[in-house]
């Protein structure tokens, strides 16, 4: 099913009853996506797991691989798709073909049959109620704008739609909408965490890490474009944070592979972990001198009521002796 976005009533559908209340927000980011791979496992692994996973485009296939299996044989498993994804999979064909392509279709460039194979490989899952962790897909609706959310029904049109970068992939008809990539109405779903019930909200964003050198396509210039524009709305909603949940913004990778370029990823996801994995410990190092300043704190005036009691009873009785 899909939904208008109402992120409060969104996440007020699936109650987080497991304890803790932590919620991942993985951006869009196309082959970037591969980042948070890495990011992922450094949470996994310092015992760090969601209550809701949000995702948008890219990060909403890598979200649903996560929600199938939260742990660290999914991630394993999404780090062999995403190693063994190749360019010409996602992107299949020449510059001929593609050209041609728009004169067929008109509306795109490429199909999505190298989406629905990572879709399908990342995990068994064919709908959200096979899923482990409640997932938000974020979707945009091409004919009025509106930012819509899945939360139930078949996963992989819910996916496919927010992985549809409008031009380049098929516009995905679904629920008497038609629907395109998420990102070009909220790439980082931020604000659907905010508005749940969530204490530790941890975003993993690659969607502003394009550094492209050179631009070897008019693709590298839309999406270089693109990554501007769709993180204007993640930086407002970064500037009005309401008082309550902490957020805490994994540092991404360095990625400045071109759009159709998927080498490297072992690599990119190693990066990605590593310094996951050290700002994790640097989140727990400061945590802990916090609460020793904290004690330190605590004990000192715990020492100087004692102080006082004591002076005040001391005095007390002396008085009754003196009469």
């Amino acid at each position: 099913m899909m939904r208008r976005a109402r992120p409060s009533e969104e996440l007020a559908e699936a109650p987080l009853d497991r304890g803790s209340k932590v919620a991942f927000v993985l951006s869009g980011g196309g082959n970037q996506g591969v980042g948070q791979v890495g990011m992922l496992r450094a949470l996994i692994e310092a015992g760090i797991t969601p209550d809701v996973i949000v995702g948008c485009s890219a990060g909403a296939l890598n979200g649903a691989a996560l929600a199938y299996a939260p742990n660290l044989t999914g991630v394993a498993r999404l780090a062999s798709v995403w190693g063994d994804l190749k360019g010409s999979e996602v992107f299949p064909g020449s510059k001929f073909t593609r050209a041609w392509s728009v004169v067929r279709h008109g509306t795109h460039l490429f199909d999505n049959g190298g989406l629905q194979k990572v879709i399908r490989t990342g995990s068994a899952a064919r709908s959200f109620a096979d899923l482990s962790v409640p997932l938000r897909v974020v979707a945009a609706d091409l004919d009025t704008g509106d930012e819509v959310v899945f939360v139930r029904g078949p996963l992989e049109p819910a996916l496919l739609a927010s992985a549809a970068l409008p031009g380049v992939f098929p516009i995905i008809e679904h629920d008497n909408r038609r629907l395109v990539d998420g990102g070009i109405v909220n790439a980082v779903p931020l604000w659907h965490a905010l508005c749940g019930p969530c204490d530790k909200i941890y975003v993993l964003n690659v969607s502003h890490s394009s550094g492209i050198q050179a631009f070897r396509s008019p693709l590298d210039v839309v999406m270089a474009s693109f990554s501007h524009s769709r993180n204007l709305r993640y930086k407002l909603e970064r500037r009005h944070v309401p008082d309550g949940p902490e957020i805490f913004e994994m540092p991404h990778p360095t990625d400045n592979r071109e759009l159709f370029d998927f080498t490297g990823a072992e690599g990119i996801i190693e990066e990605g972990y590593e310094l996951g994995r050290e700002f994790l410990a640097a989140q727990v190092e400061r945590a802990a001198n916090s609460h020793a300043v904290q004690q330190e704190a605590w004990t000192n005036k715990k020492r100087r009521s004692k102080f006082r009691f004591g002076s005040g009873h001391a005095a007390t009785g002396h008085e009754r002796a003196a009469s």
